[in-house]
């Protein structure tokens, strides 16, 4: 058998992924490297891991284990098989009381910390990047971050591990009985750790300098600090796979000591004149109990001085000009106080150009913090097109951090990049973040790049004797200059406990030992310019997370790789090759991409890749489409009855001939017409259509589309029908428009690309509104609140008179409604005691309307949760309509959260959501309208 024989034999095709655009999907990672690899595999279990170093072995080839894809150094791509670990390996269980945690390594970070938050816990590694970052990475690269230093890291909160080596054998350092056994069954490795560990202790100048090196931050290389901080080979090895970049065995399952999660903080921006003026406080600050001291030079702060917020203070700085943001945190506020009052001897004999602004209010500390986390996004978000972002971290001894900063500063200069490059960090760890715009396109710049290189390595290593790497792992970028940083014997027993371990060299190949000089030069990511709306896309990965369509077809990041490759491949001339990617893309990239915009809300650059597909599909559509949605625009009146009839007919025929008839009728149409819609079990009758006109009304209540064709309730009742009593249990006065039918946001045409039919329909709503709201006078309630943000965002769309009438229209989400104006008018007499809630894609982008929700979940229950899955339900208007696998995939794992819970009752804020959690997770969720009307 062939590779792919094998592979097939051993995963069933959804676990399989060997078409082109699956593999270019998945070429690139965070870094800037790009390698296509052979197969993508998803596997879900240890045996179907130890099979697959079978098959790597027989076939000559190798395993590269991605989980986030998060990393910046090259560690997560491959010419090999790539395994992909995020979908099947998630989860976590809290032990002893939160003391402790076994995780796995398709958990993000900080659903960890999720996890652990009810215990007051989380875990040591705090990365930036931990929204993002799978517990997979975090171990394999010994993640530190902002404040854990290297007290707190993955390797020294690592209480066991559980690993499958490359010859198949599994261990686990948690089991007595494996101790023995490691040692019986696998005496060849169990030996050779013995003989280097009996090497290195006989050696006083290696054993002293790898102590010292690890008193700061270091990734470069194995842990060598394993061989010296434990005695038997089995615990050695357990930690040699913390920041081994998975060259050396496959992390099942760890073990990690948490710490307590802080809630008490007082957090100030410190200002000086010059670096070594801030670094010179650094000891005393961190001697006074700070637990974060964060760096950032004058020209990283230059980039955010016109951050609304942002003190006007920062566009006055000295050219010189710095700042630490510091930050004290304790158990309580008291204990914090006391804290403080004794730190502020050592704040108030600083050398500060500005006043300390300390504060505790969470608001202000957030902006400071955007501040901090903004510095990677500024650079980027300004780069010329077409360049990568070198983001790099090293670590200097502390005491000599001012010196090393101006050093580095002259450095950029030397090279160019004083202009655009920034230099920021944990400087209560000597550890420096610089970010760089790279053009590596030709091989002048690439000569450049090697330059840089070679001058920071002789910099960080040859003057200071510091870390090239402190947290990001060593990568491909680094694996030629270990020898350089570690020295020659040191870096021999790296390369020896390579072969020892991993001698077929099936795992990770290239990545820490790599014998290529130049590996760091090769295999480097093109970026060419390919649309207006992604072209600052960094590829970074944090924006996975948010993606309805994740496990069922592509991310965003995905979307924008492919169509990246697309342009490559067709300047290269490769017709066959980018024709068959082009026809795969139009249902993986076009048509399941659900266009919600939730991708935007973790992405550093605020990249919205559904607004590329949006523009996309508009530009795909044909003449004939256009005008055929135009009619539909203009006789949606029409449609709306031909729809609920349509309902109503299929309700009939499943009552007559069973519930099956509508699904398996409509599954036979999709076979000939792919177009048609599936029925689904969750759609609800249409309504009775309601009208109210009263004298002195106070609210015109606009009545979504959605809710006018299929807004009942599976237990009876409809939205229409329980907005109006809690308005009359409130005493609210509300209008609900005799002509309403026929009218609509447009939502449903904005989404799908239809740009003359969507402005029709916005300046129709708007003009309608007009009259209903008395010109203005009264606002607008909309019971949808994907309709709500769809009307605020129209203005652009209108004629310049409607325009004028939008800007003095009063738009009202349900949520404002029920919370600021039902909330304070009704009287709470059944408080429920637990109730959860599905806060839909567009509440995350309007300011303000998440607070509202808890709010208002706090008003009317005693607990009120939002699963820690929460996401976009892969409704997406109607689209689920068209692809239920999208709903399936995107509700998979909220449906598992909310399950595992009893619930008395359960809330959203948009018709089409709510039935797709009601399908998902066999519970009826209702508007929170229902909510106020049950409590009241």
């Amino acid at each position: 058998m062939n590779l792919y024989q094998s592979l097939e034999s051993l995963l069933p095709a959804d676990r399989l992924k060997t078409r082109a655009i699956d593999l270019y999907a998945r070429a690139g990672d965070a870094s800037f490297y790009y390698l296509i690899p052979k197969a993508v595999v998803l596997p879900v279990s240890v045996e179907e891991i130890q099979s697959l170093f079978k098959i790597a072995k027989a076939h000559g080839t190798h395993l590269t284990f991605r989980a986030a894809g998060t990393s910046i150094s090259g560690q997560s791509v491959t010419d090999g098989i790539l395994v992909d670990l995020s979908r099947h390996w998630g989860g976590c269980r809290v032990e002893q009381n939160g003391e402790l945690v076994r995780v796995y390594p398709g958990i993000i970070g900080a659903a960890v910390n999720q996890q652990l938050k009810k215990w007051g816990r989380k875990i040591g590694p705090d990365p930036a990047s931990i929204n993002a970052a799978m517990m997979g990475g975090i171990l394999s690269n010994n993640s530190s971050g902002m404040c854990c230093g290297v007290v707190d890291n993955s390797y020294h909160t690592l209480v066991s591990v559980r690993f499958a080596l490359p010859d198949g054998s599994v261990f686990d350092t948690g089991i007595p009985g494996d101790y023995e056994r490691f040692e019986k069954e696998s005496s060849e490795i169990f030996n050779g750790i013995v003989e280097m560990r009996d090497r290195i202790l006989l050696n006083a100048a290696l054993t002293a300098r790898i102590r010292s090196k690890y008193l700061t931050k270091n990734t470069v290389g194995y842990s060598l600090n394993a061989f010296v901080d434990y005695e038997h080979p089995l615990d050695i090895l357990g930690h040699l796979l913390i920041g081994g970049e998975g060259t050396l065995a496959f992390i099942v399952e760890a073990v990690m000591r948490t710490l307590p999660d802080l809630p008490a903080k007082k957090t100030g921006l410190l200002f000086f004149d010059n670096p070594m003026s801030a670094c010179n406080a650094i000891l005393p600050l961190k001697e006074s109990g700070a637990a974060a001291l964060e760096f950032m030079d004058r020209a990283s702060l230059r980039t955010i001085e016109n951050i609304k917020g942002v003190p006007d203070f920062l566009k006055s700085l000295p050219v010189k000009g710095c700042a630490i943001l510091c930050e004290y945190q304790a158990l309580s506020s008291e204990l914090l106080e006391g804290l403080f009052e004794r730190a502020l001897a050592a704040i108030e004999n600083l050398p500060l150009i500005a006043p300390a602004g300390f504060t505790d209010d969470p608001t202000t500390q957030a902006l400071y913090w955007k501040i901090r986390k903004g510095m990677y996004p500024s650079v980027a978000a300004v780069r010329a097109k077409g360049t990568a972002v070198l983001q790099e971290d090293v670590a200097f001894p502390v005491s000599r951090l001012g010196e090393a900063i101006e050093d580095m500063q002259d450095l950029l200069a030397k090279f160019g990049y004083d202009k655009e490059g920034i230099i920021f960090g944990h400087a209560k760890d000597g550890n420096l973040h610089f970010v760089l715009p790279q053009a590596i396109n030709t091989a002048a710049e690439i000569d450049v790049f090697r330059q840089f290189n070679e001058d920071l390595v002789a910099l960080v290593v040859g003057k200071y004797d510091g870390s090239l790497k402190a947290e990001h792992g060593t990568g491909r970028q680094i694996a030629p200059f270990i020898e350089a940083e570690w020295g020659g014997e040191a870096y021999e027993i790296m390369k020896e406990l390579k072969t020892l371990i991993d001698p077929f060299r099936i795992l990770n190949q290239g990545v820490i030992i790599n014998a290529d000089k130049e590996c760091h030069l090769k295999n480097l990511k093109q970026l060419p310019v390919i649309e207006e709306e992604v072209d600052k896309c960094v590829e970074c990965g944090y924006c996975e997370r948010r993606c309805p369509s994740r496990e069922y077809t592509m991310t965003p990041r995905q979307r924008i790789g492919v169509r990246r490759a697309l342009v490559t491949l067709k300047a290269q001339g490769k017709t066959e090759l980018y024709n068959e990617i082009l026809g795969d893309y139009q249902h993986d990239g076009m048509d399941t991409c659900a266009v919600d915009g939730m991708c935007a809300t973790d992405c550093p650059v605020n990249i919205n890749t559904g607004e590329l597909i949006k523009r996309l599909r508009r530009e795909n559509h044909s003449d004939r489409e256009n005008n055929m949605a135009l009619r539909v625009a203009k006789g949606f009146k029409a449609v709306e009855g031909a729809t609920r009839f349509s309902l109503q007919a299929g309700f009939a025929m499943n009552s007559l001939f069973g519930s099956k008839t509508m699904p398996n009728i409509t599954a036979g149409l999709r076979i000939f017409a792919g177009g048609f819609p599936q029925w689904q079990p969750y759609l609800t009758r249409p309504p009775e259509l309601r009208t109210q006109e009263p004298v002195g009304a106070e609210v015109v209540y606009f009545a979504s589309c959605i809710s006018r064709m299929m807004g009942s309730d599976s237990k009876g009742g409809d939205i229409m029908e329980v907005f109006l009593r809690v308005a009359r249990k409130s005493k609210v006065k509300v209008l609900l428009p005799h002509d309403i039918k026929g009218s609509c946001c447009g939502q449903i045409f904005s989404s799908k690309g239809y740009a003359e039919a969507y402005r029709f329909t916005a300046n129709e709503t708007i003009e309608s509104l007009w009259g209903w709201t008395n010109e203005g006078k009264l606002p607008v309630v909309m019971d949808v609140t994907s309709c709500t943000n769809t009307l605020q965002h129209s203005r652009s769309e209108l004629t310049v008179d409607n325009q004028a009438r939008f800007d003095k229209l009063i738009f009202m989400d349900s949520i404002d409604f029920a919370l600021d104006v039902l909330l304070p008018r009704l009287a709470i007499t059944k408080k429920k005691d637990k109730i959860v809630f599905h806060p839909v894609c567009s509440l995350y982008k309007m300011e303000g309307l998440l607070d509202k929700l808890k709010a208002l979940g706090k008003a009317c229950a005693n607990r009120a949760d939002i699963p820690i899955d929460a996401g976009c339900c892969g409704m997406a208007g109607d689209r689920g309509f068209y692809f239920p696998e999208l709903i399936a995939a995107a509700t998979k794992a909220e449906a598992t959260e909310v399950k595992e819970q009893a619930y008395d009752g359960y809330y959203s804020s948009a018709k089409t959501c709510e039935a797709s959690l009601s399908a998902a997770t066999g519970k009826n969720y209702r508007s929170v309208l229902w909510l106020l009307d049950e409590v009241s």
